[in-house]
This record gives C-alpha cells, sequence and structure tokens, in this order.
C-alpha cells in the first residue's frame, strides 16, 4: 500500500524551493530540483534524521514535556504524568509506527502554517529544521 512522505509539503531545498512527492514503484520520494535535473530521494531517509533531531531536542525535557501534555489533556494524575514520560523517553522506537500511520494533512498544514519547515540539500541530507518557538543555537533571540 503506497504511503505518502511523512513531512510532505514541509520539506524545501536550499533555495527555499517546495520539494515535490512522487512515487518511484511503490517508495515515496521527495523531489528536488538540481538545476533541471529531478532528484528522488526516498523520503524515509530524510523523515527519519528529522524525527531523530526531533526526539534529541526532546531527550532531558521528558519529565517537563510529559507534565505539560497531561495538563493539556485535563488529565495531570501520576499516572498519566509516568505513562506520557515512558513513551517519549522510548520515543525512537515509535518512528516506525508513525512512519506507516503518518502525519494527518490537516496537522501538516498547521505545522506549515506555525513555521515548521524542513531544509535539505539536493542529496536529501538534512541541513535544518526551523521549529516555531524553539530557540536557535545561533545566538539569535
Amino acid at each position: 500500500m503506497p504511503r505518502q512522505p511523512l513531512f510532505a509539503g514541509l520539506v524545501f531545498d536550499e533555495l527555499g524551493r517546495p520539494a515535490d512527492i512522487a512515487l518511484v514503484g511503490d517508495e515515496p520520494c521527495y523531489v528536488v530540483d538540481d538545476f533541471g535535473f529531478r532528484r528522488h530521494i526516498p523520503s524515509e531517509q530524510v523523515d527519519r534524521a528529522v524525527l531523530m533531531q526531533i526526539a534529541d531536542m526532546m531527550k532531558g525535557s521528558e519529565d517537563l514535556i510529559s507534565e505539560q501534555t497531561a495538563k493539556m489533556l485535563g488529565q495531570e494524575d501520576v499516572f498519566t504524568k509516568a505513562a506520557i514520560e515512558q513513551q517519549l523517553k522510548n520515543i525512537d522506537k515509535q518512528f516506525d509506527q508513525l512512519m506507516q500511520a503518518g502525519i494527518p494533512e490537516d496537522m501538516r498544514a498547521y505545522m506549515g502554517m506555525t513555521g515548521f519547515k524542513i531544509i535539505i540539500n539536493v542529496h536529501g541530507e538534512v541541513l535544518k529544521v526551523e521549529q516555531p518557538g524553539v530557540a536557535s543555537d545561533e545566538g539569535d533571540e
């Protein structure tokens, strides 16, 4: 069953042009224009790299994130918080499930509207993940 790239509509090349989406056989790809040559990059390569960057940013903050998530859910009990925290600590194990289920189109649209953006080069290497509300390492404030 063909699936769509996880971050469809949120991936851009180094020049700021949106990456197209295509299937090569049954493999979903991001397509970037390399001076007229359309490079097809397997989406799983890019998607997993982005997920790993997001997971790395969450490392060490699982307690705070689980507390705030439980509060947003209106279930601030110790058991809910502990369950959420355990899921966050093992987030890398959830990637396969997310890769199969995908991110709903309306959620991707919302992410795009809030400024979430992935910049890749023509080889499919993730150069930058722009996330709204996340402090950068570059000293910008």
